[in-house]
């Protein structure tokens, strides 16, 4: 971690054994199986995407861990320490179930009979099937609980770690643990959203998604973590009102545009944007809400969002600061080849008149 003080990796953090990787097995095994009967049984809330519908529980679960960490915690009965304790080995452990689950779902029968010829190694990457269900569950949609869930239970060993090895849960932290919550509560609230994304009406399930979901997610988007547990100093209030302000002004880009746009592809008969109904360029291009502001304020709002979490690490290390940065390098080209392809997809004298109406493509009066 590069520095002076003792740290939350160098302190808590245990070096994979035999005796660790058979703990962290029993611990990520019974997790999994929790997450499952969850999604199961728990009540759901009916959703379609353009293929089909879908029981969504995500909110109950999510809901339902909040209410038993918050009393855990209160009352003295619950420790997610061993999350960081066991980081490592978590990893080794989830990275076998991925390998391992991943060949179920390309050697199970079902897959067998709906692709015979789907045997080359690029097909255990992509998955034989698109929508895998088990037990009425559908596995696709099933693995984002776990991984977004997996990714609060991270935040919160480290708030712990931070609390026990530094006596404090510091200015930096409580916004890091607020940010993310804010996140994850506004996923589940329009959860129904994903179901129109390209991963779940379009991609078959398999070892791509089940590593992003399981280890992508949890261990990339933590990374900010171990330095906002490590930063003892807290912010001053000058950037912690930027912070702040930052967080809440992306967030709201990020999610209000993407579902700006949802709301009209789902329903626009009864869509409703600003109070106002929504309104297309010749019926084809929104140009209503943040879509006649700018052509890809979602990716702008993305960054933000990242931006603010990075910030509550301080300055102590460049590493924080990597994801939003490359996002916003990636995210600016992806933005520049989506009005290439719009160009094409809608003709010169389409996209030319919607692009004098949302006059930038991220960023006012820049980019």
């Amino acid at each position: 971690m590069f520095l002076k003080h003792k740290s939350v990796w160098n302190y808590y953090v245990e070096t994979p054994s035999i005796d660790g990787i058979i703990h962290s097995t029993g611990y990520f095994l019974a997790y999994m199986i929790l997450m499952f009967l969850a999604a199961r049984f728990f009540p759901s809330i009916e959703a379609r995407s353009p293929k089909k519908s879908y029981r969504m529980t995500g909110l109950y679960i999510f809901f339902a861990t909040t209410g038993i960490i918050a009393v855990g915690y209160a009352t003295g009965t619950i420790s997610l320490l061993f999350i960081v304790e066991n980081f490592l080995s978590l990893f080794i452990v989830i990275n076998g179930f991925a390998i391992l689950f991943s060949f179920y779902l390309f050697l199970r029968p079902v897959a067998v009979r709906t692709a015979p010829k789907a045997n080359r190694p690029i097909d255990y990457w992509n998955g034989r099937e698109k929508d895998p269900m088990l037990w009425n569950v559908d596995l696709k949609t099933f693995f984002y609980q776990p991984s977004l869930i997996g990714l609060a239970l991270v935040h919160v060993s480290l708030a712990e770690a931070q609390w026990l090895l530094h006596g404090q849960l510091t200015t930096g932290m409580i916004c890091y643990l607020v940010f993310w919550y804010l996140y994850l509560l506004s996923h589940y609230i329009r959860e129904d959203f994903m179901l129109w994304t390209f991963d779940i009406i379009e991609d078959h399930f398999g070892f791509m998604l089940v590593w992003g979901d399981m280890i992508y997610v949890p261990y990339l988007y933590s990374i900010a973590g171990w330095y906002v547990a490590d930063n003892v100093a807290n912010l001053s209030i000058e950037w912690l009102v930027a912070t702040i302000t930052i967080h809440l002004v992306g967030h709201y880009i990020f999610r209000v545009s993407n579902w700006q746009k949802f709301d009209v592809r789902k329903d626009r008969a009864h869509a409703i944007i600003w109070g106002r109904k929504p309104e297309l360029l010749e019926d084809r291009l929104l140009i209503s809400g943040f879509w006649g502001i700018g052509r890809h304020v979602n990716y702008t709002g993305e960054i933000l969002v990242y931006l603010s979490i990075a910030l509550c690490s301080g300055t102590q290390s460049f590493i924080p600061y990597i994801l939003p940065f490359s996002l916003l390098i990636l995210l600016s080209q992806r933005a520049h080849r989506d009005d290439q392809r719009c160009r094409q997809k809608y003709g010169e004298r389409l996209w030319g008149k919607y692009c004098s109406i949302s006059k930038f493509r991220m960023i006012p009066f820049i980019y």
